[in-house]
């Protein structure tokens, strides 16, 4: 059997559907659906079983092929530091050390926002994530049993609408032309341009691939960054969605003050030690990935 916590969330359900896609069934779906929004994630997945992350211990099921950890609050917004710790960090050393226990693989979700600005975390989430993977370095060298950490940078695609503002801003920006046809940027801060802030966008397909790869290859372990490896502007995502409909443009809104200090202008990953330890598929560009996502939307495009 094979463990996908945080199963009805947005990469979750992408990687459950491309197990489904291999074959693989015999899968447990752990999760927290108290937004049961989430149902359209999950009603055309093929599992086994569905559990409450609550009561969910691994120590009670045996024949555990992997766990695939990708539960977690991912807002980057929240500021309740205790209930981050507790749910993003001391819920993973917990599932880790009983899938340790068990030599059971354990792949799970890190995020780019632990590099923060200068390698030091900018907000709660970022934290949290960090401090595990600082964790699981201090493991690494001290088991036999796989483990992989992977950070995302900025996934997008299908499975995502229930995350609200937390959406990528491709889903965002499409949203936004079909509403009202305006594009809405960051201005100017900070030395960087309107609109020039940078994103590696990698497509959650690309995300799913990854983390299946892992899973073929039990004998690697590490932490990797996960994202294309080019960093692209929110300009040039924006002008990608409007030349898809064929209509649109760029409205340039002010820096948010909230978000001052605690911003990265620029992220992008370096896919060197994943490239070194062997995955070799290309990644979707942008304007593939887009094009994609969108007419997955079943948006109107001009021809």
């Amino acid at each position: 059997m094979i463990v996908v916590t945080g199963g009805a969330g947005f990469i979750g359900s992408n990687l459950i559907k491309h197990l489904n896609q291999r074959g693989e069934k015999n899968i447990l779906l752990i999760d927290c659906l108290k937004n049961g929004r989430q149902v359209s994630n999950i009603a055309d997945l093929d599992i086994v079983d569905y559990l409450d992350k609550k009561i969910f211990e691994i120590s009670k099921f045996n024949h555990v092929r992997a766990v695939f950890h990708q539960g977690a609050c991912s807002d980057t917004t929240e500021w309740d530091g205790e209930f981050l710790m507790e749910n993003n960090y001391a819920y993973s050393k917990r599932l880790l050390l009983s899938c340790l226990s068990k030599n059971i693989p354990f792949i799970y979700a890190s995020s780019a926002a632990v590099y923060g600005t200068h390698g030091r975390p900018l907000n709660m989430y970022a934290y949290s994530k960090f401090l595990f993977d600082e964790w699981v370095k201090t493991l690494l060298p001290r088991t036999q049993t796989q483990i992989i950490g992977l950070r995302y940078f900025n996934v997008y695609g299908p499975r995502e609408q229930h995350k609200g503002p937390m959406r990528s801003v491709v889903s965002q920006f499409n949203d936004q032309i079909i509403q009202n046809g305006v594009v809405r940027l960051f201005g100017a801060h900070a030395g960087v341009a309107s609109g020039e802030q940078k994103r590696d966008f990698v497509y959650v397909d690309d995300v799913a691939n990854i983390n299946l790869w892992f899973l073929e290859h039990p004998n690697l372990g590490g932490i990797f960054d996960v994202g294309t490896g080019q960093a692209e502007t929110f300009n040039a995502v924006a002008k990608e969605i409007i030349n898809l409909h064929g209509r649109g443009s760029i409205e340039y809104i002010n820096f948010p003050e909230q978000l001052k200090n605690v911003y990265q202008s620029n992220t992008q990953a370096n896919i060197s030690l994943l490239r070194e330890f062997g995955y070799e598929k290309p990644f979707l560009t942008l304007e593939q990935g887009i094009r994609r996502y969108c007419n997955r939307l079943d948006v109107s495009l001009k021809s």
